[in-house]
């Protein structure tokens, strides 16, 4: 079997544009700040949730909550996980009653990811309304969910594998894709 096949697509630049354009796309589909909450995914969404809180903050002059899921016991392949599965916090600072959610991931893929996210945040309240907003949406859903912002969309099959890296974890920013991967 040949080696995976890598290639970059987004530079650490190319993010910190992503991120300033999603932060204002939040913004417009939201109608404003009021009552905005951003709950990252662990890991890597909650980074990607509290830089957009961050650049929403800074636009706007507010403050914007924003918390974190670990979703690990929504799950719904929970038994493939292990006996002892790996839970992270789950920490919203608001309640979410009445709230505008925005959900924030990494990649979107099959949308099991989000089902749980959805399923988690339901126990915390009744949002208004919940959008999601990923980095990468690389297509292939088993599941009716959708992105509502996306930095890029990306075709891929699978075999093949997105690997997004953010400072705070890896020490740097980048997406990449890994053709022949095996996700």
């Amino acid at each position: 079997m040949p080696p995976a096949a890598r290639s970059a697509l987004l530079d650490e630049r190319a993010i910190a544009r992503a991120l300033h354009r999603m932060a204002s796309e939040i913004v417009e589909k939201c109608g404003g700040t009021d009552g905005l909450v951003l709950v990252g995914i662990q890991r890597r969404g909650v980074h990607l949730a509290e830089r957009l809180s961050r650049l929403i903050g800074e636009r706007e002059g507010v403050t914007i909550p924003c918390g974190k899921l670990d979703i690990t016991l929504y799950r719904d392949d929970l038994q493939a996980v292990g006996a002892r599965p790996v839970v992270g916090a789950t920490d919203l600072p608001v309640d979410l009653d009445g709230k505008t959610v925005v959900i924030v991931d990494d990649v979107l893929y099959t949308g099991r990811t989000v089902r749980a996210a959805l399923d988690e945040c339901a126990d915390f309240g009744r949002p208004r309304r919940v959008l999601l907003c990923v980095l990468v949406d690389r297509g292939g859903r088993e599941l009716p969910i959708q992105a509502d912002i996306a930095a890029i969309s990306v075709a891929t099959g699978p075999d093949d594998r997105v690997d997004v890296q953010v400072s705070e974890l890896d020490g740097k920013d980048a997406v990449e894709l890994v053709r022949g991967a095996a996700a």
